[in-house]
């Protein structure tokens, strides 16, 4: 079983920077695919970013492709989302989430954290 947890959210002014972090329970943490979602109000979940199990790749959606970076820190169970120039349409809850298979299914979600850019 793992837990994740997310921080970092808040309310910022557009043009502006957030760190999200998800911090996970669990020995087998760096064998895991992990992702970040969102999903703003009246909005479908949407992908954001992942990465591989080792760092090495990431992938990202056009929408936040040059703004957001995803990394992880195995030793430190955490993976985090640099977010840059942030836009009012970034405003959304965030998750993040968990795939052990590395099939892109996700067993393990975190509670999500709001963030709110403002114009």
């Amino acid at each position: 079983q793992v837990q994740l947890v997310e921080s970092g959210g808040g309310l910022v002014q557009a043009g502006g920077s957030l760190r999200l972090s998800c911090a996970a329970s669990g020995r087998t943490f760096d064998s895991y695919l992990m992702s970040w979602f969102r999903q703003a109000p009246g909005k479908e979940r949407e992908f954001i970013a992942l990465i591989s199990w080792n760092g090495f790749s990431t992938r990202y959606a056009d929408s936040v492709k040059g703004r957001f970076t995803i990394s992880r820190d195995n030793a430190k169970n955490t993976v985090y989302l640099q977010m840059n120039s942030l836009k009012p349409e970034d405003t959304a809850v965030y998750y993040c989430a968990a795939d052990p298979s590395h099939v892109e299914r996700y067993d393990y979600w975190g509670q999500g954290t709001q963030v709110t850019v403002s114009s």
